[in-house]
């Protein structure tokens, strides 16, 4: 009995977090660049059962397993292309990130699902390619984000929305003199001189093979703790990848189906709180009246 109280339990608090997940989508559904977040759960570790028949000779016989609720694992990023939408604001930068893998089995390129991946026939699963934005964290550390809603300030930084310095191809932050209306971005990032024409810099663009591998470090940021498991590299001339000045890209949040999930969490909720009052009712009905025989 307290197993079926505990497992209730359990449902009742990976919905909670299913629920925060969602509420997180819809609160930045109008964020430039946010990636739309899925709830992982999984079953608890499994409990094997073995029936003895009693004989001191006799072998374990497996009958089954039984799971003992679930629990929320873990929140991942649905890293897929958002719509892009001109703002014919020369501060604004969105990236188009179409990048494809050819199957070497087949020498076509892999179709990707919906969600970025693909599944072969053997299990082996292939994620799409993104490219970010490089710009520097909080602590220091490189960050990645797919928000282009930059500004220049008055020192000559190029600075993302949350005040984070946009880093160039070389690494180093991005220093301009004037406004952005005196530079020219071209599709690879190429900053140049409107007046003169000349290079002057380049917006660093990383692409992440394994883009899984990123975790979230606050402020629209991912950050990438093991570069060579993640796959991270430059951008090289074969990507298909398209840096557009004057656009920025949407939240891949779909406010119709979060609003589904928000629905479907609060009704599995209740279901599983109404299994921990009947559980309790049980259990009081044990105490108080079989408990006076």
């Amino acid at each position: 009995m307290l197993r079926g109280l505990y497992t209730a339990a359990s449902g009742m608090i990976t919905q909670q977090r299913r629920h925060d997940t969602v509420t997180q989508n819809i609160a930045n559904i109008n964020t430039p660049g946010y990636k739309q977040v899925e709830s992982i759960e999984r079953s608890f570790p499994e409990m094997l059962i073995s029936l003895t028949d009693g004989d001191q000779g006799a072998t374990n016989r497996n009958i089954g397993r039984l799971n003992t609720g679930v629990l929320a694992e873990e929140s991942i990023s649905m890293n897929v292309q958002g719509d892009v939408r001109q703002t014919n604001s020369l501060d604004d930068f969105a990236l188009v990130s179409e990048i494809n893998l050819a199957d070497p089995a087949t020498g076509q390129n892999i179709p990707f699902d919906a969600s970025g991946k693909y599944v072969a026939d053997n299990g082996t699963v292939t994620y799409r390619p993104q490219a970010f934005f490089a710009v520097t964290g909080k602590d220091g550390e490189t960050g990645y984000t797919r928000d282009g809603n930059f500004q220049l300030n008055g020192a000559g930084n190029l600075l993302t929305s949350t005040g984070n310095q946009v880093l160039g191809a070389n690494g180093n932050p991005v220093t301009l003199q004037g406004s952005m209306e005196d530079y020219n971005v071209d599709s690879r990032g190429v900053i140049t001189a409107r007046d003169t024409g000349g290079e002057v810099g380049r917006i660093g663009i990383t692409v992440v093979t394994q883009p899984g591998q990123m975790s979230r470090s606050g402020d629209g940021l991912f950050r990438i703790a093991n570069a060579q498991a993640a796959g991270a590299r430059a951008l090289e001339a074969g990507d298909n990848v398209e840096v557009r000045q004057g656009y920025l890209e949407g939240s891949t949040v779909d406010a119709a189906a979060s609003m589904v999930d928000l629905t479907a969490a609060m009704r599995a909720y209740e279901a599983n709180q109404k299994v921990v009052q009947f559980y309790d009712k049980s259990l009081e009905k044990t105490v108080n009246e079989i408990g006076r025989v």
